[in-house]
């Protein structure tokens, strides 16, 4: 059993607080390790709307292939482009990693966003010291909308038939 003692002031509770060894009474931060696998790759799944999408993530020269192809064929539109560059550019890692990722369902909208938010869970899981800037610029966080669905007695999910006065 550990004596206890009190403190009536502020600084009284710093030198208390200094004199204790480091972890005793709170848990320190647990140290993150890197998850490679035996290829020196890094794995994570992202979701957004309907759409999954599997990451991988290792060094090389920027090449993103997406379903076989490559960004720049199946994400056309600049703006979906720059959604899943986004984590790269925030964390100075641009153009240092090949992705290569598998996305399902969802549109072409969805499926930018998952592999956006897999991309970034990857990275973190490679380099887990770019966490903070990741989690801060939003990147970690699940998007929690969804499409609302259809009611029984509507004609979509808020919509309702038109009304008939005769």
């Amino acid at each position: 059993m550990s004596e206890q003692t009190t403190a009536n002031s502020l600084s009284e509770l710093k030198t208390l607080v200094a004199g204790t060894p480091a972890g005793a009474g709170s848990e320190a931060a647990p140290v993150r390790e890197a998850k490679r696998d035996q290829f020196g790759r890094s794995y994570a799944t992202g979701r957004r709307k309907n759409a999954i999408a599997r990451v991988w993530v290792k060094p090389g020269k920027g090449e993103i292939s997406i379903n076989g192809r490559s960004a720049g064929k199946y994400f056309a539109r600049p703006v979906l482009r720059m959604l899943i560059t986004q984590p790269f550019l925030v964390a100075d890692r641009y153009q240092q990693f090949d992705v290569y990722c598998t996305v399902v369902g969802g549109g072409l909208s969805g499926q930018a966003g998952a592999v956006r938010h897999g991309l970034s869970r990857a990275l973190v899981n490679y380099e887990p010291g770019l966490r903070a800037i990741l989690k801060k610029a939003g990147f970690l966080t699940r998007d929690p909308r969804v499409v609302e669905r259809k009611k029984y007695g509507k004609a979509k999910a808020r919509r309702s038939f038109q009304f008939s006065k005769r």
